[in-house]
């Protein structure tokens, strides 16, 4: 299994990005996928959940109506778009998935909302 997280960079406050997670070693369009990040000093925290069809997702209150997850299975890849990025939103993201009863996750791929 292996999960690589791309996309990250600095931004403006305001500004816009989008994540992506390319995933092999498993069959990806049966498994739930998650989004997290940890920020410095901070607990990684759980943002999206995403379901293997992509039909069900689930948002932390933090970034709701803000981050949108989404996966194209054909691609075995995941996104995450983050718009309207604040300061507090500075942390590395990680995608993350349960298989066989272990979690394994991506490198992570660092954000920085900085003007």
């Amino acid at each position: 299994v292996q999960l690589a997280e791309s996309g990250g960079g600095l931004v403006q406050p305001g500004g816009s990005l989008r994540l992506s997670c390319t995933a092999s070693g498993f069959t990806f369009s049966s498994y739930f996928m998650g989004w997290y990040r940890q920020a410095p000093g901070k607990e990684r925290e759980l943002l999206i959940g995403i379901s293997g069809t992509g039909t069900w997702t689930n948002y932390a209150d933090s970034v709701k109506g803000r981050f949108t997850a989404s996966r194209d299975n054909a691609k075995n890849t995941l996104y995450l778009r983050m718009n309207s990025l604040k300061a507090e939103d500075t942390a590395v993201y990680y995608c993350s998935s349960a298989i066989g009863g272990q979690q394994y996750w991506g490198q992570g791929t660092q954000v920085t909302v900085s003007s």
